[in-house]
């Protein structure tokens, strides 16, 4: 074991999967019966995610044609746009919000909705969780409209399957503790999902993902990632990957979609944004680690990149602090 370091990730891929926290915006086990269509609204920065427990409904999302969901069906909606779940068609066609539906709040987040007439029911979980690190918004960008991990989609999913079946079954039961159990198997199927589809689609074997997948652009990629605050030049990136400075800079670019400084630069102000929303950290502090030697230099580069100063990040998070 001696020289090896046991905290670096040989695996790029794995490690931006590590950065994916997510934090729970809404949850709900919805019970519905007869006709009945229900309509999820859009929230921004937000990944709406549903599954079936019993019972079986169409999905309607804008852009994609419409999805049926069986029980053990896993439904991601990653952009967060508004769409609907529905028993057929004509109820799409007049489904309510789903605020507008009778809510039973087991806690802040979590709620139980029960509506219908008799007939056939369905169960179904359903979430809207946010990811708010640079990682994870490099990886929603990519993301298809509506990911789709289908109950017999093959022995890979038998973990998945494995997950969903413990969602049903503190769905039914909701003991105490549920709530929290719900919520966090529902983050490890969101992962699961996401794994899925990089299996599966050609998308997710170009761009940032495939650049991640490559050998020395995704060893730089993590070198970036995991030392944001260092003085990264593009020949000592170069140097640390083994390859010339020209021959990196053009494979850079090339896999990416942007130049190595550009990339550096946009993923030091998106932690810097992360930052300023959910810590105490201090401008020096941030200046320092996106390579700034003064916080002048550092509030125009990031007003630049997210055409917010600073401050006006912080006071927009604390405002909405306090009226939380």
């Amino acid at each position: 074991m001696r020289g090896v370091d046991p905290w670096k990730s040989s695996d790029p891929l794995g490690e931006a999967l590590h950065f994916l926290r997510m934090t729970g915006s809404f949850y709900c086990r919805s019970e519905l019966s007869g006709s009945w269509g229900m309509e999820l609204p859009a929230m921004e920065d937000a990944l709406w995610f549903h599954t079936v427990v019993s019972g079986r409904c169409r999905l309607s999302v804008p852009g994609v044609p419409v999805r049926d969901l069986v029980p053990g069906d896993f439904a991601l909606v990653p952009h967060g746009r508004g769409h609907v779940l529905a028993s057929d068609d004509d109820a799409a066609a007049r489904a309510p919000i789903v605020y507008d539906f009778p809510h039973d709040y087991i806690s802040d987040r979590y709620a139980v909705i029960r509506s219908g007439s008799g007939g056939a029911g369905v169960t179904l979980v359903c979430g809207a969780v946010r990811m708010d690190h640079p990682a994870a918004q490099q990886l929603i960008g990519v993301l298809p409209a509506l990911v789709v991990v289908e109950a017999d989609s093959g022995p890979r999913q038998s973990r998945m399957q494995s997950l969903l079946a413990m969602v049903a079954d503190e769905a039914t039961t909701l003991e105490p503790g549920g709530e929290a159990v719900i919520t966090r198997l529902s983050d490890v199927l969101v992962i699961q999902a996401l794994r899925s589809w990089m299996a599966d689609d050609e998308r997710a074997r170009s761009g940032w993902l495939g650049a991640l997948a490559d050998t020395r652009i995704g060893s730089a990629l993590a070198l970036i990632h995991r030392n944001p605050d260092a003085q990264w030049t593009v020949a000592a990136l170069a140097t640390e990957v083994k390859m010339s400075r020209s021959a990196f800079s053009a494979r850079f670019t090339e896999l990416v979609g942007e130049s190595v400084m550009r990339y550096l630069s946009t993923w030091r102000m998106q932690l810097a944004h992360d930052s300023l929303r959910s810590g105490d950290v201090s401008l020096a502090e941030l200046a320092r680690r996106s390579g700034y030697l003064s916080e002048a230099a550092f509030g125009k580069a990031f007003k630049r990149e997210t055409g917010m100063s600073p401050g006006r990040v912080r006071r927009r998070q604390d405002a909405s602090m306090t009226a939380g």
